[in-house]
């Protein structure tokens, strides 16, 4: 070998053991810093509720607390609601994606035009209920006739009821407030069964009791509402979330509900620990969330277009909704949800 290459193989080997000492001598040293690995990327998913954050929403909050959205590659967002919530004008101007509603309400957004669309369910029957005092001798629907009610003008079920039992009775807004049913023995008050009872009690009356809307036999849901383009545009993202979600009711129902219920007063600091443990024993009570017939097995979060295509039926009959106005394909996707548990 020439001297000259000799001594270029020669430098190159010294500059290849120098770089492997100093490469040992980092690797042993620990004041140089070793890069973190990057953090996943995570999605963001927001979610207007409808109203402040109570029991309702276990679901959401047990899955934040827990970390299930987050495992799942999810950023969820929780936008707390209230009487002006406008959650339907949010989620289809695209301010939020996933808004929680009362799907007759959904229904008759989608026939004005809204581009949004039911993907699942919060209770597979809406809570919405009529209150009225234990002595109170209306016990059926047909005894409302002539009476005085309290309750949302816009609320379909109130039209059902006068054309379904050939009554009538008058109308009053509801105020969100139970002072009025307390102080009044003879009050009957739309009313969510699974929050005003506790605050009626609080107040010093006995134990309201209920006439169902479901059982006369008009069954909305409470649902999940999205965004039509969202869900177009992010299908799995949806999936992923609605997983995730049934999750969480999951966990809240049949596990610890302390992380949720810590989360849910950060967002409502008058929520006391009786009110949330009284409301989510009333939902469990009622298998609001997993479905009242146990013989149909685990229904959490799912919809289907049986219920969907009766509710449609039912508000064209009223003349709510104009006949043919909607078809079932148009107001709902089943396909995002996970396989279903028996």
């Amino acid at each position: 070998m020439h001297r000259p290459l000799r001594r270029i193989v020669g430098s190159l080997t010294l500059l290849a053991l120098g770089l492997l000492a100093t490469s040992c001598r980092r690797a042993a040293d620990p004041a140089v810093a070793t890069p973190e690995p990057t953090a996943p990327k995570l999605t963001r998913v927001t979610v207007q509720l409808d109203w402040i954050p109570e029991p309702e929403h276990g679901g959401f909050y047990q899955a934040e607390a827990r970390g299930f959205f987050r495992a799942a590659g999810l950023d969820v967002v929780l936008l707390p609601g209230g009487p002006n919530a406008f959650a339907l004008q949010k989620i289809a101007t695209g301010q939020a994606d996933i808004a929680q509603q009362d799907s007759t309400n959904v229904l008759l957004a989608i026939a004005e035009g809204l581009p949004v669309i039911h993907i699942g369910a919060v209770f597979q029957n809406d809570p919405s209920v009529l209150m009225l005092h234990a002595d109170n001798p209306v016990s059926r629907f047909e005894d409302l006739n002539g009476k005085t009610i309290m309750a949302r003008p816009e609320w379909a079920f109130i039209p059902y009821l006068k054309k379904k039992y050939g009554i009538d009775f008058k109308l009053i807004p509801q105020n969100f407030s139970v002072a009025n049913f307390i102080g009044n023995r003879d009050f009957i008050q739309q009313g969510y069964y699974i929050a005003e009872p506790f605050h009626i009690v609080r107040g010093g009356a006995q134990p309201p009791k209920f006439l169902y809307a479901w059982d006369a036999g008009f069954d909305a849901y409470t649902v999940l509402a999205a965004n039509r383009p969202w869900v177009e545009k992010n299908p799995e993202t949806a999936r992923i979330f609605l997983a995730a979600y049934i999750r969480g009711w999951n966990d809240y129902l049949q596990g610890d509900p302390t992380a949720a219920h810590a989360l849910m007063k950060q967002g409502n600091p008058n929520a006391s620990d009786e009110f949330l443990a009284f409301s989510r024993e009333q939902i469990i009570r009622e298998r609001l969330v997993t479905g009242r017939k146990p013989s149909e097995g685990d229904l959490t979060g799912r919809v289907t277009e049986d219920r969907f295509r009766t509710q449609i039926l039912q508000l064209e009959e009223l003349g709510i909704l104009p006949a043919g106005k909607l078809s079932v394909d148009r107001v709902v996707r089943t396909d995002l949800l996970p396989p279903s548990r028996p």
